[in-house]
């Protein structure tokens, strides 16, 4: 099972509802996790620069940020503990930015985000082309179950 915690922090008036971001997270996940949990937070533009700065050293938001769980030792095999798999952070005003910017469909690059937030929960990067290749390679196929068109295709 996929559970979802979605948390509305932003004051943007066209985000995407909980049973959206709830299926983009369970597509790209449901092939890679037999469970999984996490949570959501849609955020404005002050806490996505504050939380890049503190842990990624860049002072300016970003579209998504991904926190992976790392379990403390004392805590591996504890029931309770579950299938937590981290949190996103996703800032709505550069989301809907960049969608207009590259002239596509807001949901879809909404459900990209969430998409490509996932599987960085689940150790994929982009860091190097090699990996990069890899992620981009599963970020397409998995928008493509949800009917959406390649993301890195550039259009006019």
């Amino acid at each position: 099972m996929i559970d979802v915690d979605v948390q509305i922090a932003s004051e943007c008036k066209t985000l995407p509802n909980e049973e959206q971001l709830s299926l983009w997270a369970h597509t790209a996940l449901s092939k890679l996790r037999e469970n999984a949990e996490l949570s959501i937070r849609l955020v404005d533009v002050e806490e996505s620069q504050s939380l890049n700065l503190e842990y990624r050293g860049k002072d300016k938001p970003t579209n998504v940020l991904s926190f992976p769980f790392e379990m403390p030792p004392e805590l591996i095999g504890l029931e309770e503990v579950g299938d937590l798999i981290g949190d996103l952070v996703i800032c709505a005003s550069v989301v809907e930015e960049e969608a207009l910017q590259q002239n596509k469909a807001p949901l879809h690059h909404w459900a990209h985000m969430v998409v490509h937030g996932c599987l960085h929960l689940l150790g994929y990067d982009h860091i190097n082309d090699e990996e990069a290749h890899i992620m981009e390679d599963l970020e397409r196929e998995i928008l493509s179950v949800l009917d959406i068109t390649d993301p890195y295709l550039i259009t006019d």
